[in-house]
């Protein structure tokens, strides 16, 4: 069975930095593209970022210049770097697997940012 697992959320300050890491087993990690999406209090669960196989990338505009997404294939591991963080950050961070309809999610890791 796939297991994503994240680490790294805890409580920062605002202007702080957090990385999140997302190790993977069980899959042929390599071909998926993988992502991070977070849920905020009463709010639904939002794509922040992701990465496919080749490497491209996609962010949400909320955090374009301030996460970066990035993969180390030989860990089978996914990283978010989130920098200059604001309490509106937020969220419960998830990591997902897809390929071909396929969708594997974590469990989560939760993040908060004081004002």
């Amino acid at each position: 069975q796939v297991q994503l697992v994240e680490s790294g959320g805890g409580l920062v300050q605002a202007g702080g930095s957090l990385r999140l890491s997302c190790a993977a087993s069980r899959i042929s990690f390599s071909i998926y593209a993988m992502g991070w999406y977070r849920q905020a209090p009463g709010k639904q669960r939002e794509l922040v970022a992701d990465i496919i196989s080749g490497g491209s990338t996609n962010l949400a505009d909320s955090v374009k210049g301030r996460f970066t997404i990035s993969r180390d294939n030989a860990k089978n591991t996914v990283y978010l770097q989130m920098n200059s963080l604001k309490p509106e950050d937020t969220a419960v961070y998830y990591c997902t697997a897809r390929y071909h309809g396929y969708v594997y999610w974590g469990q989560g890791t939760q993040v908060t940012v004081s004002s």
